[in-house]
């Protein structure tokens, strides 16, 4: 084991799922042969759709067989990769329906948030497993969408798996198993935070020369509110997921207020969020995020803190996850959590589409933290408490605003 985070279970695991490579039973995997690998198109071929695909192959379980993305230079830059075939890759914003023509078991989907239900619904409707990027959706909408899909696949003898790492870590679920075993007592208060820098600079400069330019915005989708979902649904989410992870059940209500003060002035999403969810019997969380230069403040990154009468849970994407208190749990830190978290998930989607496992668990989790996300956003956009009654109701179906792209 060169690497001295890799824990004795991690290994283990890691043996185990490179042995069922060889193992693919012909009766669970839709068009492969047994001892073949399980043939997967990408859908969205830009810099996170590119790491994710060399990923799969880094498995061995995997072979990438057709690329779909607006933009032909980033369809045909991962076909390149992984020796797709010229007549595979397709571009436009139908190129997952000529994807979903070829002979494939799977389709990873690392489209733009805001097209997330769509390519999912369609690789359901095509009889594919199914690998979906957080979050899954932009609105209410289009996480019922998600969740009617998930529930299609597990009726089509399905895989269908939402991508977050924290859930697939070891530290991450040993406490998580804790606190849900009253390791805290009686919970009291909650902090969930997101502080980070702009991450999007890059396509800050596509923007900025193109503002007004359709192809522009969409190359530039982080800045986006609506392909995005805004930072406190593109980005937030990860935090936000292990609040309800926490909990256990969505918040009651939430109030609070958003802004574009911190950073340059270009494209349409907010630079920062400020919130409480209050989960009733006294118990609130405090929210916030950022996305502009913090100037060395600490701490910084994906945090959450849960206070209870007999300890305090901890956690950080990449740092320390422990709890404090009569119930002390030490955790540990996975630093290469980003990369990990997704090999992890890659090899349960393996596992599943092999071994014919097709509960589909992430599903309702992924949903729930999604729109715990998008009630928050509406609550800061409104300046008015919003509660989740009125969410689960939501009909508000975001508007992309694709005319001028190629169809």
């Amino acid at each position: 084991m060169s690497n001295p985070n890799t824990n004795r279970r991690q290994f283990v695991s890691g043996i185990a799922a490179a042995a069922t490579v060889t193992i693919l039973n012909p009766s669970l995997v839709h068009a492969t042969k047994a001892n073949s690998k399980v043939a997967i198109g990408l859908i969205g071929c830009g810099n996170r759709g590119r790491w994710i695909a060399k990923l799969f192959k880094e498995h061995e379980g995997y072979q990438v067989v057709a690329t779909a993305d607006y933009f032909a230079d980033r369809a045909n830059a991962a076909g390149d990769e992984h020796d797709v075939p010229a007549n595979q890759r397709f571009d436009s914003l139908s190129a997952y329906k000529r994807l979903l023509d070829c002979k494939l078991d799977a389709i990873m989907v690392e489209s733009p948030p805001f097209f997330h239900p769509i390519h999912a619904a369609a690789g359901v409707e095509a009889g594919k497993h199914v690998y979906v990027a957080k979050p899954i959706a932009v609105d209410v909408p289009g996480c019922q969408s998600i969740a009617e899909s998930g529930k299609k696949s597990t009726q089509n003898k399905r895989a269908f798996l939402i991508d977050f790492q924290t859930r697939a870590d070891p530290f991450y679920i040993e406490a998580l198993k804790r606190t849900h075993n009253n390791a805290l007592g009686s919970l009291v208060f909650g902090e969930s935070t997101y502080h980070a820098s702009n991450p999007f600079v890059r396509q800050n400069l596509i923007l900025a020369k193109n503002p007004n330019d359709p192809e522009a915005r969409l190359a530039a989708w982080g800045l986006d509110r609506i392909l995005s979902g805004d930072i406190i649904t593109e980005q937030n989410i990860h935090t936000l997921d292990v609040m309800n992870w926490v909990m256990q059940k969505p918040p009651v209500s939430v109030w609070g207020t958003c802004g574009k003060k911190g950073r340059e002035d270009v494209g349409t999403c907010n630079d920062h969020f400020v919130l409480t969810y209050d989960y009733g019997d006294g118990v609130g969380i405090a929210f916030s995020s950022r996305q502009f230069q913090g100037h060395g403040s600490k701490p910084d990154g994906i945090r959450n803190r849960m206070f209870g009468s007999d300890g305090v849970l901890e956690t950080a994407y990449g740092g320390d996850v422990l709890i404090r208190g009569k119930n002390f749990y030490r955790g540990g830190k996975s630093p290469r959590i980003y990369r990990d978290g997704a090999f992890a998930n890659i090899t349960c989607f393996h596992k599943q589409i092999t071994e014919g496992l097709f509960d589909n668990v992430t599903v309702a989790p992924s949903v729930q933290s999604t729109m715990i996300t998008i009630m928050g956003r509406t609550a800061a956009y409104t300046r008015q408490p919003v509660t989740w009654e009125q969410t689960l109701k939501s009909t508000d179906k975001l508007d992309g605003r694709l005319k001028g792209l190629k169809s």
